[in-house]
């Protein structure tokens, strides 16, 4: 069962994708602008002038070491858990089926033309 509404806009059906990335871009470059400032300090007190080459080689070492201890565990705990949701692996599947077939026998019981609204909803939210 999809999830969708019909007639949803890519920004208010993917909005917490782009309020993450929002949060990812400006994160990322406070840290590069906040590094960059801490480094040309560094550079100067030890008498040197600040190169951004050397500036990119230090940044993108630190980037890198904090993505590998912490953001990259975490973001394939939650990207690979939504994957397997999204294309439906065994795990996520067997509750929904289960759910639609008690909504369903619900729906006939309830009402003469149960029929006729599942069959409704099964083509505005494409049943699988």
């Amino acid at each position: 069962m999809s999830e969708h509404k019909p007639g949803r806009s890519i920004g208010s059906k993917y909005g917490f994708l782009w309020v993450t990335l929002i949060l990812f871009v400006a994160s990322f470059a406070g840290h590069w602008t906040f590094g960059w400032f801490a480094f040309v300090n560094e550079q100067l007190q030890h008498g040197q002038a600040p190169e951004v080459r050397d500036f990119l080689i230090e940044a993108s070492r630190d980037t890198f070491e904090n993505w590998q201890s912490e953001f990259l565990q975490l973001m394939w705990h939650v990207s690979g858990l939504a994957i397997l949701y999204h294309i439906g692996s065994p795990q996520s599947k067997e509750g929904n089926d289960r759910l639609e077939e008690k909504v369903d026998l619900i729906l006939k019981a309830v009402k003469e033309n149960g029929d006729k609204d599942i069959n409704r909803l099964d083509k505005a939210y494409q049943r699988d």
